[in-house]
């Protein structure tokens, strides 16, 4: 099999740590219906929210869980974004979710996301979400790497795709 070229690692593109303006840039969490709410988030913690649209169901009628994903990662994201200088940038490395209970359509879903602990490179985070009525509909947590364009190390090297051994038999 031929090996494919090595390409460098992409890098985001730098972000601002302020979330007026940052809600105002739009986003993929816009494009699913759902905002940063500027005058709820703060120093190291966001909120997103939005109504639930009949777009955002899956077969049996309730929310996608890939839509409860988005919001709890744009909000515990945008706690770390709150955190950063405008040197550094950020991008989630793990995200794990738990849901709990369901939301149906035209309901309003709040997450709220904080940051427990932010270092030089990685912050952790994490955030629940809520319903109309305030239940807890599902909750996560996550790590962000951050990198600095202060930072004069070296990047780290491309992933090596190393083949794998064949199968006896």
């Amino acid at each position: 099999m031929p090996r494919r070229a090595l390409l460098p690692e992409p890098r985001p593109t730098r972000i601002t740590p302020d979330l007026f303006r940052a809600a105002r840039r739009g986003g993929f969490q816009h494009e699913v219906g759902f905002h940063i709410v500027p005058e709820k988030s703060g120093h190291g913690y966001c909120t997103v929210a939005g109504r639930v649209e009949h777009r955002h169901l899956n077969l049996n009628g309730v929310v996608h869980g890939g839509v409860l994903a988005t919001i709890l990662d744009t909000a515990m994201g945008g706690s770390v974004v709150s955190l950063l200088t405008e040197e550094e940038t950020t991008a989630t490395t793990s995200l794990y979710l738990e849901f709990l209970r369901t939301a149906r359509e035209g309901e309003h879903l709040s997450a709220r996301g904080h940051v427990l602990r932010r270092g030089r490179h990685v912050a952790f985070a994490e955030g629940e979400l809520v319903g109309s009525e305030g239940e807890r509909l599902s909750q996560a947590r996550g790590t962000w790497y951050i990198w600095s364009s202060a930072d004069r190390s070296r990047p780290p090297p491309a992933s090596v795709v190393r083949p794998r051994a064949a199968h006896p038999g």
